[in-house]
C-alpha cells in the first residue's frame, strides 16, 4: 500500500494557484483511477484506489499547507504505513515552470508544507515528487506568486506536468519509488 499526498490549500479561492500543485496530480489521478476524494478522514479528503493489484490512498490535506504534516502524520498512523510508503507532491519554486524532480530524501527546501511534514514524521526518507512553477518575476513577491492562479499561456504546461508527475507516480506504486526516479 502507498499513501500519495499532493499538498494544497483547501477551497475554491486556491483551487487552480500554483501552490495546489500537488492536489492538481491527486486529482489527475483520482480521475485515471475512477476514485473519489470524498472521504473525509485525517483532516483530508481521501480517495483508495487500486493499480495493478496494489493499494494507493489518495490524500488532499485540508489543514492548509503549513500544517500538512498533521494530517500525513495522521493518515500513515491510520492506514499502519511507514514513511518509505509516502510519495509527497508539491509545488517547488526553484523549478522551472513545468519541470518534474523526483527525490527520495532531503530536506524541505524551504516548502513550509514539506517542512511541517518532516517536522511531523521525524524522517527526511520518503518519495517526493515536485512540479516548478517557477520564481516569480521582479518585483513580485513570493507569497503573491504562489498564491496566483497559472496564466493562460502557462496551463498547456502545468498540464504536462501534471500528466509527467501522474504517470512518473504510476510507476512508483507499481515498480517502486527508485524506479520512478530512474525515469524522470
Amino acid at each position: 500500500m502507498w499513501l500519495i499526498a499532493g499538498l494544497g490549500n483547501p477551497g475554491p479561492a486556491y483551487a487552480r494557484t500554483r501552490h495546489n500543485a500537488g492536489f492538481m496530480v491527486v486529482e489527475c489521478l483520482a480521475r485515471r483511477w475512477g476514485v473519489s476524494l470524498s472521504n473525509r478522514l485525517f483532516h483530508s479528503l481521501v480517495g483508495v484506489g487500486r493499480l495493478n493489484g496494489e493499494t494507493a490512498v489518495l490524500l488532499e490535506p485540508q489543514t492548509f499547507m503549513n500544517e500538512s504534516g498533521r494530517a500525513v502524520r495522521e493518515a500513515l498512523d491510520g492506514y499502519g504505513l511507514d514513511a518509505a510508503r509516502l510519495i509527497v507532491v508539491y509545488d517547488d519554486l526553484d523549478l522551472p515552470l513545468g519541470k518534474v524532480r523526483l527525490r527520495a530524501k532531503g530536506s524541505s527546501g524551504g516548502h513550509n508544507g514539506v517542512k511541517s511534514i518532516l517536522l511531523h514524521l521525524g524522517v527526511e526518507t520518503f518519495g517526493r515528487v515536485r512540479i516548478g512553477i517557477g520564481r516569480p518575476a521582479a518585483g513580485r513577491d513570493v507569497i503573491s506568486h504562489v498564491l496566483s492562479p497559472f496564466s493562460p499561456d502557462e496551463a498547456a504546461e502545468i498540464e504536462a506536468a501534471v500528466e509527467r508527475a501522474a504517470d512518473l507516480i504510476e510507476i512508483a506504486v507499481r515498480q517502486g519509488f527508485q524506479t520512478a526516479v530512474s525515469k524522470a
